[in-house]
């Protein structure tokens, strides 16, 4: 069964890198997968946007049709995107960022991501902080998987944040767990 997913925000987000990390975790686990990265000239603070696409079998063009999963982070990135979402996907969005309106057919999940980088001193890493909770909501990847993703993908340049990004991808999975345990 293929797992479409689609992130959208701005550049200067980590949307592509994330995606990057979606798609080296799942060969990890020994599937097919395409990430298909997209953004403007200007980049930073321009618009980003990825496709990713898992499968246990091959996949055909990376071009998607009806996402599984969207993720993101700037209200542009919604509006874009929202048509797309099948019936039964999920909406994750950064609720520290942008609100989403209420009367949509499909289920959505806030994350203050970008609030709880900051409280990591990093507003940076908001995009591991949601990928922990995307994780943890979907169980898409454990977090021994996302850590060797992590620590295989990041830049030469970047070694000295992976620290950080294992930080937030623990406190995304955190922030579910709390939520989980105010539901009980």
């Amino acid at each position: 069964m293929e797992k479409k997913i689609v992130i959208g925000g701005s550049g200067g987000q980590g949307i592509l890198f994330m995606g990057k990390i979606i798609a080296y975790a799942a060969m990890i686990e020994g599937k097919e997968v395409t990430w298909y990265p997209s953004y403007g000239a200007e980049m930073r603070c321009g618009t980003a946007n990825c496709t990713v696409v898992i499968s246990e079998e091959a996949i055909g063009p990376p071009v998607t049709t009806w996402i599984d999963l969207l993720i993101v982070f700037t209200e542009a990135s919604s509006r874009k995107f929202t048509p797309r979402l099948q019936k039964d996907g999920i909406l994750f969005y950064d609720s520290s960022l942008i609100t989403i309106e209420n009367g949509i057919d499909f289920e959505k999940k806030g994350i203050e991501a970008n609030y709880a980088a900051s409280e990591l001193g990093n507003t940076r890493v908001a995009n591991m902080v949601m990928l922990g909770a995307v994780s943890g909501i979907t169980g898409l990847f454990a977090q021994d998987v996302l850590f060797t993703a992590l620590e295989d993908n990041q830049p030469k340049s970047m070694k000295q944040t992976i620290d950080i990004n294992k930080q937030a991808l623990l406190k995304g999975f955190k922030i579910v767990e709390d939520q989980k345990s105010h539901c009980s």
